[in-house]
């Protein structure tokens, strides 16, 4: 609950105290979290770039993972476009690249059961 308050209402300055104040009480509590607290330390100007504007590259940076994924998965993808549709699937975006709908499905197979049922009877 703490590092949630810190990294949702505090400024650029009052996070580098606040998130100094809780690594030093993370090690004291857990001295096994040294090497996270390194971490921190090695990323520190990064990770308080966050507090000018309040942005992050986690969107484009889920995207990127997904795609490294499907590259490890799916041997059978040879090409570019295949990649893609893909990865669009993945994202649960398949409704905006599939061209036909259950409910149009359904409505051609009624169409075609109508068609059928005349010509066969």
């Amino acid at each position: 609950m703490r590092f949630k308050t810190i990294f949702d209402t505090l400024t650029k300055r009052q996070a580098s105290l606040a998130l100094t104040q809780l690594c030093l009480d993370a090690v004291d509590a857990f001295p096994d979290l040294v090497r996270v607290v390194c971490t921190y330390e090695k990323w520190q100007l990064l990770i308080l770039n966050y507090f000018r504007d309040r942005k992050t590259s986690g969107v484009v940076e889920g995207i990127n993972n997904k795609a490294r994924v499907i590259t490890k998965r799916a041997y059978g993808l040879k090409t570019a476009a295949s990649l893609w549709t893909r990865l669009i699937l993945d994202l649960n975006r398949a409704k905006d690249i599939v061209v036909h709908t259950i409910a149009g499905l359904r409505e051609s197979a009624a169409g075609f059961r109508a068609y059928f049922s005349m010509v066969c009877s």
